[in-house]
């Protein structure tokens, strides 16, 4: 829904700028079954809720290589382009961040030091749809890849024909991601963090989503699957003339 306003009074200005109140004793009542069906019964109950949320019909969850190679036909040049200088930013600003192990004697035969370690496996939650936020994948993806995790997890929601958005599908592959899975919404949370017949289970689960996937994510994260925090909503603004 989308509201005009111009030049509003000073006293609609509180009004305007309200947040929609969100019921989160009804979203979590909505939200736990999925947790618990998809933890019980697996790849079924992401089939199940696949075809109910979003409407597509899916056998098998992963994308294929041939897949991907459609999608990166798909994508024109010039995108294929500015993701390619992107993905040459992010690696200069993330790679300048990884500190050389540096070992101080605190006390006379005492050393202290502070080395990270990657996590083994972490599940990059992707939205598609009207949004399909490559972006993201891009500004999860290669800091991950950096800092050394071995097994990647994407989970990102296809159409009602059981397609990926073919940027995402090229950023994945230009990335070297191969283990792509087309789930989306509260049911994808799940699956990364249970695991299922066809998805492997992750350690911390990373990405933005509706109101569904963020509370799908507080969730897990009481049982003890880290995530990274809870995202939105967005506010943009853009200031533009008539050029």
């Amino acid at each position: 829904m989308e509201n005009l306003f111009i030049n509003p009074k000073r006293e609609q200005w509180n009004d305007i700028i309200k947040r929609p109140a969100l019921d989160y004793a009804l979203l979590e009542r909505i939200v736990q079954p999925i947790l618990e069906e998809v933890k019980t019964n697996g790849d079924a109950a992401i089939q199940k809720y696949s075809a109910q949320f979003d409407g597509v019909q899916l056998q098998d969850f992963k994308v294929t290589a041939a897949e991907i190679k459609n999608a990166v036909i798909a994508v024109d040049e010039e995108l294929k382009q500015a993701i390619g200088l992107a993905i040459k930013n992010i690696t200069t600003f993330h790679t300048a961040h990884t500190d050389a192990l540096v070992k101080i004697e605190t006390t006379p035969g005492v050393m202290c030091w502070r080395k990270p370690v990657a996590i083994e496996s972490v599940g990059l939650y992707i939205p598609g749809g009207t949004a399909p936020l490559f972006s993201t994948l891009l500004m999860l993806a290669i800091p991950a890849q950096i800092a050394g995790c071995k097994n990647i997890i994407v989970c990102t929601p296809s159409d009602k024909n059981g397609d990926v958005h073919p940027a995402i599908l090229f950023t994945t592959n230009i990335l070297g991601i191969k283990n792509i899975y087309k789930i989306g919404g509260a049911q994808a949370i799940a699956a990364m963090a249970y695991g299922t017949e066809s998805v492997p289970r992750v350690y911390k689960i990373f990405g933005p989503g509706n109101q569904y996937v963020t509370c799908a994510k507080q969730l897990v994260s009481r049982q003890g699957i880290a995530i990274d925090m809870p995202a939105g909503p967005s506010e943009v603004a853009v200031y533009a003339d008539d050029t």
